[in-house]
């Protein structure tokens, strides 16, 4: 009993003092300043208290990115959300709210659907730019909303993906 405990005791000491003296022999100084620097972060504060909005260079450029993306495009990328959501006219709720004519409306007004009390006191009408922030991870755009999509990260595949929402409405949003 006596030789476990101090073969154990000898592999303590001897991994610590090889710590100690790697420590010694390969030290490294610390550099004056990093070597990636982010210039600038900007944040914008909203009115509600439900959510800190992020702002990205990509937010205000989606009107330019769709020129860039097709509608066609866009309902192949939708797939993703059409295990959650409905965009045909007149289509049901699933897990989350039927999409049809979602652009320009309030956010959390389907009838019939229980949202989190985030989205529900979100206030915004979905405009593209609104859409686009939200699209990027749905999560960080509305504090405290249900909806546990991780995001799209690509700018194209959210133009593509407004887009498409954007033609599936009665009364879609002018592309100007």
């Amino acid at each position: 009993m006596n030789k476990i405990i101090v073969s154990i005791l000898l592999a303590v000491i001897l991994i610590f003092g090889i710590n100690k003296i790697t420590d010694v022999i390969f030290y490294v100084e610390k550099p004056e300043k990093s070597a990636y620097q982010v210039t600038s972060v900007t944040t914008v504060a909203s009115n509600t208290s439900a959510e800190t909005v992020s702002t990205s260079s990509e937010s205000g450029e989606i009107m330019a990115l769709f020129a860039s993306v097709s509608a066609v495009e866009g309902a192949k990328i939708f797939k993703k959300c059409a295990a959650c959501h409905s965009i045909a006219e007149g289509g049901g709720n699933k897990i989350g709210p039927a999409l049809w004519g979602v652009l320009g409306r309030p956010a959390g007004s389907v009838t019939g659907y229980k949202y989190s009390k985030a989205m529900a006191a979100h206030g915004k009408n979905w405009s593209f730019e609104e859409m686009n922030g939200f699209l990027v991870k749905p999560k960080n755009w509305i504090k405290g909303t249900k909806m546990s999509f991780a995001g799209l990260k690509k700018a194209k595949d959210r133009a593509a993906v407004i887009l498409y929402m954007n033609e599936n409405s009665n009364n879609p949003l002018p592309l100007q």
